[in-house]
């Protein structure tokens, strides 16, 4: 009886989502209705896979509006329809144009005007498939009018958006902070009707008695609906299916690439019986299960990027197969790691099987329109933002029209109890409710669908500033459809290895830089890699930087490649939540701790020591301890995901779990947990293959951070560094051998450039200077050769005074010889203020002002607070810059002497990261540099977090116990103070040398940048 009903993915207008909207109807008797959001289909899989389960007939259909005004509704007969609709609506998203006041002609699909619409449009004759739809409020308009006599074509449009006042408050809440206005401005027309309810089915049909034949039409017209898209049965693949020209030359195909790859390889290998025996293997499974064109797919991908020399890695569990490796989707030996193929693909696994594909961060556009022009039915995937908490109470309090002042105690959680008043608590009430809603539709981080049929079979699409179709669904709707995701991902990392490649071509023409692709083995073999990973010096290396990898290698001693796959999947979150982290370490250090492990568990996980550190190995261990089927197991992981862990199927498998553990003897305790280490794994485990494709790149990285590490640290800055602020790596750069020069007009590009063992820090580092300024300045460099003095820069590049100002303060003309100082006096006089304007080249060089100037010397602290000033950071050392020298001269290499001792340390903090513990309360861990540049770290626990906080960037007095876990090092804060700068020598008021900003808005601006004591208040990485 319903033909138009709302979920909230009527983004901003609707108030539940669709099972709600399902048991809504059963409550009201109805078994037949349509799914209708407003311009949107992001519910309508969704919807269609749970009246699946449920056993109840799925009709789908859009609400078209324009800016609010319902013209029409369109009702999917079937697939085709859904298709035509999605196809309709599609166009006008993409091309932003309004909605036609009449919808075209379709052949699968109804439209159902609403009687005001049609009496506004005065429609005379109606086609086949338009009907006029009649809602309880307009029956008495219906009698009056010419259209009551169109029997055939009148049916029942009854509007559901709401349950109760509470959702339609909410609505009134949402459509308010759709439209940016304070709730008492909402227009009437910007909002739906109180009376947009479900309402009993006897109750609906009592109000359309006298009309019986639109009960009659509508229930026809409902019958005469139906759309399917199997979801009962997962593995029929909606990918793209053919590749060539049928399947059966897609197997041959995928069959003759794996045999090609053997050569490349294997070649070495003498005895190829296990790697013929794993390629038929995998070769049957693939083709049984159709997955034969998405291998295909893949390689082509891949061929491509190699072609234009992009960097890539294939990871995810697809590195668990030896068909990827053999058609160079990864670089991961399944044989030389023993991976599980089941983890990738089995005949019990019903999702998706999965490839990532990393490529640079500055490639993968390219490769993605490579994809959308190769591939006919291609989009990407879509995601939802959801409304979360803090930002809709600011949202909601907005609406209230509350002062800034209250929504920032709201937002902060500062506003007591006893000092809320109605209007405060009406907005946690209402922010609780639409908490977690989806606000708007954005593009998913790197999936991109290939289907076999039109993208619109299955969505309409969006079109999103980047220009490539989105559909209106996410990852978990695409896999329960059996359409498998293509990711797509970037990553700083591959763009780091690339460059350095070239840098060093230019750098050092003459050396001999190995192959990285092909070279992966003798890097995992090279001793001095090895050592870099066991002393945990790392810095800029992919996935190994971070302050905790760098602990847990230490700890672990991590010495090879294996070490290292194991440790790129020890360091997520579900290991060590599980509390098993710290166990592997005791077992990696203490072979006799190895015996304490269960036998069966050993014997599942030999080479983990009997711990769970990978996917796969829940698979395993609910295959062998628990005595799942595959199947089961296979859910189990799934399971992993938050998403899953709530369906029902995923609770069956836990009941299951601890029923057969109980069946086959195991002690309930054991059971418990384990089963409590599988579900602390939660989704953030690494499959095994993706582990070890992770550390093939880290292999990689270290090679050339190894062999070639001012070139690496080069490229590492130009690819926007990695976990730490660029500062560090500037740090890194020098401690491997280089001098850091600040920007110069001469020999600083856009990016950071290297000149044998000199890097010249990027012009685009300098906050303020102006990317015109910077192309104007490269322009005339690269026609017309350096610039000789100041005066040649000037004639040659059209600049304005502020502009040059920046150049002049950061010393980018020291080779000239003059002084900041005095070329800021020459800009003053010379420029003039004027702004800089496009000429053409001059023909004779003009005659500049001549200044007399006196003696002027800027001193090496001045420079410093410059570059703090414009770079973010000073070239020379903090403790450079202290106002009071340490008292002591303690560094990290004095740590082991001091174990158990309380220590003062003093160290330039460079990562800060806040955690909490079980029951909430703030830990805070430090990374500093000490005055000789190297890493101790500290931790705070809760009662000291309490009382101490960082103060941003800068140098600290730490005082607290050395202690030492496992040879690494590190000190329980107790007491922490920060140091003070000295005073800025540029503001200082006995500077003779103080000068004149070009401009007072200039001045003021610095000066505010600047302050008496030094102090940098600039946020540190909080990661």
């Amino acid at each position: 009886m319903y033909l138009n009903n709302h979920t909230y993915y009527s983004l901003r207008y609707g108030t539940y989502d669709e099972q709600s909207l399902i048991d809504l109807s059963l409550q009201c008797g109805v078994k037949h209705f349509v799914i209708t959001d407003i311009n949107n289909t992001s519910a309508c899989l969704n919807f269609v896979r749970l009246c699946t389960l449920q056993n109840l007939k799925s009709i789908v259909g859009i609400d078209f509006r324009n800016d609010n005004k319902q013209l029409y509704v369109g009702i999917a007969r079937n697939n085709l329809g859904f298709q035509e609709l999605n196809s309709f609506l599609s166009d006008h998203l993409h091309s932003k144009k309004t909605l036609p006041d009449r919808a075209p002609i379709f052949k699968h699909a109804y439209v159902v005007y609403p009687l005001e619409r049609v009496m506004e449009m005065g429609i005379v004759r109606l086609r086949e498939s338009e009907k006029i739809g009649i809602s309880t409020a307009s029956i008495r308009k219906l009698i009056f009018t010419k259209y009551a006599s169109y029997k055939d074509h009148l049916v029942i449009l009854q509007t559901t958006s709401f349950r109760n006042k509470r959702d339609y408050n909410a609505h009134r809440l949402l459509r308010a902070i759709d439209r940016n206005l304070l709730l008492s401005q909402l227009p009437e027309d910007q909002q739906g009707h109180p009376n947009d309810k479900m309402i009993p089915v006897e109750e609906l049909q009592e109000h359309f008695k006298s009309l019986p034949e639109l009960i009659e039409n509508t229930e026809k017209l409902l019958q005469q609906c139906s759309i399917d898209f199997n979801f009962d049965n997962a593995q029929l693949n909606e990918n793209q299916q053919i590749f060539t020209e049928n399947k059966e030359d897609d197997f041959k195909l995928l069959s003759q690439l794996a045999h090609d790859g053997i050569n490349l390889r294997y070649q070495d290998v003498v005895d190829k019986t296990a790697i013929y025996e794993r390629i038929e293997k995998e070769l049957t499974t693939v083709k049984r299960k159709g997955f034969v064109a998405y291998f295909l797919i893949n390689w082509e991908i891949c061929r491509y990027a190699r072609e234009r020399n992009y960097f890539y890695v294939g990871r995810g569990s697809g590195a668990n197969s030896i068909l990827a490796y053999l058609l160079q989707i990864t670089e991961v030996d399944p044989i030389d790691l023993d991976l599980y193929f089941e983890r990738f693909i089995n005949d019990y696994r019903t999702s998706p099987p999965d490839f990532d594909l990393d490529f640079s961060w500055d490639d993968r556009e390219d490769i993605t329109q490579f994809i959308f022009k190769r591939f006919k039915n291609t989009a990407l995937l879509g995601t939802y933002n959801t409304f979360q908490f803090r930002a809709v109470i600011r949202e909601l309090g907005k609406v209230f029209g509350l002062p800034k002042s209250d929504i920032d105690k709201l937002t902060s959680g500062q506003l007591p109890a006893h000092e809320m008043d109605d209007m405060h608590r009406l907005v946690f009430k209402y922010g609780n409710l639409i908490q977690g809603m989806p606000n708007y539709i954005s593009i998913h981080a790197g999936g991109i669908l290939i289907t076999q049929k039109n993208i619109h079979y299955y969505s309409a699409t969006d079109l999103p500033p980047k220009g490539f179709a989105t559909v209106q669904f996410d990852m978990h709707i695409a896999e329960d459809a059996g359409i498998h995701k293509f990711d797509i991902l970037a990553q700083r990392g591959l763009g780091k290895i690339r460059d350095t490649v070239s840098i060093v071509k230019y750098n050092q023409p003459n050396a001999n830089i190995k192959d990285l692709r092909a070279c992966v083995k003798e890097f995992k073999e090279d001793p001095e890699i090895n050592a870099m990973i066991s002393q945990a010096k790392c810095i800029g290396c992919f996935y190994i930087e971070s302050p905790a990898m760098r602990m847990l290698l230490s700890k672990l001693r991590t010495h090879d490649y294996l070490g290292l796959v194991a440790a790129s999947s020890v360091i997520r979150p579900g290991v060590a939540q599980s509390g098993m982290m710290r166990e592997y370490i005791l077992r990696t250090r203490y072979p006799e701790r190895r015996k304490q492990a269960h036998p069966i568990m050993s014997s599942i996980m030999p080479d983990t020591y009997g711990i769970m550190v990978y996917q796969e190995d829940v698979i395993k261990v609910a295959h062998y301890y628990a005595k799942l089927d595959l199947g089961a197991a296979d859910v189990l992981r799934r399971g992993m995901s938050g998403k899953y862990r709530s369906r029902e199927e995923f609770k069956a498998v836990e009941k299951q779990y601890f029923d057969n553990c109980k069946k086959h003897g195991r002690d309930d305790k054991q059971a418990k947990e384990i089963w409590e280490q599988i579900k602390s794994f939660a989704g953030y485990a690494f499959a095994k293959g993706h582990s070890a494709s992770y550390a093939v790149e880290s292999y990689q990285s270290l090679y050339l951070k190894r062999y070639f590490p001012l070139e690496y640290m080069t490229a590492t800055l130009n690819n926007g560094g990695g976990f730490y602020r660029p500062e560090l790596y500037v740090h890194e750069a020098k401690m491997c051998g280089a001098t850091i020069e600040a920007p110069c007009i001469n020999n600083s590009d856009f990016q950071n450039t290297i000149k044998g063992t000199t890097i010249y820090l990027a012009l685009g580092y300098l906050k303020e200077l102006e990317k015109r300024t910077i192309q104007r300045l490269l322009e005339s460099r690269n026609f017309d050769g350096p610039f000789n003095s100041f005066d040649d820069f000037i004639n040659r590049v059209p600049i304005s005074a502020d502009q040059a100002a920046i150049l002049i303060r950061i010393n980018a003309f020291r080779f000239t010889g003059l002084d900041r100082c005095i070329l800021l006096w020459q800009a003053y006089f010379k420029l003039n203020k004027k702004t800089a304007v496009d000429v053409q080249s001059k023909l004779f060089a003009p005659q500049n002002k001549k200044v007399n100037l006196p003696q002027l010397k800027t001193s090496k602290l001045e420079h410093a607070f410059e570059q703090m000033e414009l770079l973010g950071f000073p070239l020379c050392s903090h403790f450079e810059l202290l106002a009071q020298q340490p008292d002591n001269d303690l560094t990290h290499k004095d740590l082991p002497s001091k174990k158990g001792k309380t220590i003062t340390i003093y160290g330039y903090v460079i990562n800060i990261k806040t955690t909490h513990t079980s029951n909430r309360k703030r830990m805070q861990f430090g990374t500093f540099l000490d005055r000789d540049g190297g890493f101790f770290d500290t931790v705070m626990f809760p009662q000291v977090a309490s009382k101490l906080r960082f103060r941003g960037s800068g140098i600290y007095k730490v005082t607290g116990k050395v202690v030492e876990e496992f040879d690494f090092y590190s000190i329980e804060v107790t007491h922490m103070d920060k140091m003070d700068y000295i005073q800025d020598p540029r503001y200082a008021e006995d500077n003779p040398q103080t000068i004149h900003r070009l401009d007072k808005q200039t001045s003021l601006r610095d000066r505010r940048l600047g302050n008496s004591t030094g102090k940098r208040s600039d946020e540190v990485n909080m990661n």
